[in-house]
């Protein structure tokens, strides 16, 4: 998904956005900005699983040459210092791969809660609405229970992925199968939970909340 702003709002049919109108289009600027906060951190992440699973693949290659010939004790010795440092730098990198999915974590966490304020929002304005018995569109064309499938829809799309980074976390350094690494990275990048439909649904948010121009 590209980075881009909300951009630019069209104008709306009040001066003033209020109540339910207002709360929706916050709501849609804040989905905008987890979402772009994430594809920053996945290309982070991505980064640090390449350079785990490129560890990996040579510290295991280094155990292959130990077995294959006796260089002498000077160079078994050489070898055991090489392969310390990095194990050591695997483990750092290890880390470091750790935290980038706890902040990942942590934006689902906020997307939950995202998700739970424009349901409540939603069932807000249905009730005013069958009160009222007025059931205009609050920006365009939208009817207002489409904000909330779009958001539960989001929601449901970033815990699935996030469920299988934790699962690439759990497996990629502990892999020696090159085929299986390249999996795992592939996996991480492209991110199969994250559709096409979702930057649509995304968009479509956007465009109808007027942060992006119609």
């Amino acid at each position: 998904m590209e980075a881009k702003s909300p951009g630019a709002s069209t104008p709306c049919r009040k001066p003033v956005l209020s109540g339910s109108a207002r709360k929706l289009k916050d709501n849609a600027a804040d989905w905008h900005n987890f979402v772009m906060k994430w594809d920053r951190l996945n290309d982070e992440g991505s980064t640090i699983a390449n350079q785990i699973v490129n560890l990996k693949l040579s510290k295991e290659a280094v155990k292959e040459a130990d077995i294959a010939e006796d260089g002498g004790q000077t160079a078994i010795t050489q070898r055991t210092g090489s392969a310390s440092a990095a194990a050591a730098e695997l483990e750092d990198r290890c880390s470091a791969l750790v935290v980038i999915l706890e902040k990942m974590a942590h934006l689902v966490s906020k997307m939950e809660k995202l998700a739970s304020s424009t349901k409540g929002v939603c069932e807000l304005q249905e009730f005013q609405q069958e009160r009222t018995g007025v059931c205009a569109p609050l920006f365009h064309t939208w009817p207002v229970t489409h904000f909330d499938e779009v958001s539960s829809r989001l929601l449901r799309s970033y815990t699935e992925e996030l469920a299988l980074k934790e699962v690439i976390v759990g497996e990629i350094a502990h892999t020696c199968r090159s085929d299986l690494a390249l999996v795992y990275l592939s996996c991480w990048l492209y991110q199969p939970y994250l559709e096409q439909s979702s930057t649509v649904q995304l968009e479509s948010l956007l465009l109808e909340t007027g942060h992006r121009p119609l």
